[in-house]
């Protein structure tokens, strides 16, 4: 496995497209093998809603999602998960326990706006 620590150019980083969407849609997961949480997240004119599923239930319920807005990598290849097909990732960190913690922002931004 490569060491995640090395340097990386910048062309390897604008490989990664990462977008900003709005949660509008929540639901409990229990067919996923470890708990998470069904998301439907609008990424915007470009990109449309797409769906993920998002091991979160540590810290949030469906209900405290809606309406926020998440940071996706929307350029990973689907990926099946229980019955659903997962389109793009929600990222995140682990806090000291372990638990995920969403990236967010300090003020509203258009959804499908780039991290650049």
């Amino acid at each position: 496995m490569p060491d995640p620590t090395a340097p990386i150019t910048w062309a390897d980083f604008e490989r990664v497209d990462l977008r900003v969407g709005t949660i509008v849609d929540a639901q409990p997961f229990p067919e996923a093998r470890k708990p998470a949480i069904r998301l439907l997240i609008d990424l915007g004119p470009e990109l449309g809603l797409k769906k993920s599923s998002a091991q979160l239930t540590a810290l949030y319920t469906p209900e405290t999602l809606l309406g926020r807005q998440v940071l996706c990598v929307v350029n990973f290849p689907p990926r099946q998960i229980g019955p659903m097909r997962s389109e793009v990732l929600v990222t995140g960190a682990a806090d000291a326990e372990g638990r995920i913690v969403l990236a967010s922002f300090a003020g509203p931004l258009p959804n499908g706006s780039r991290l650049i």
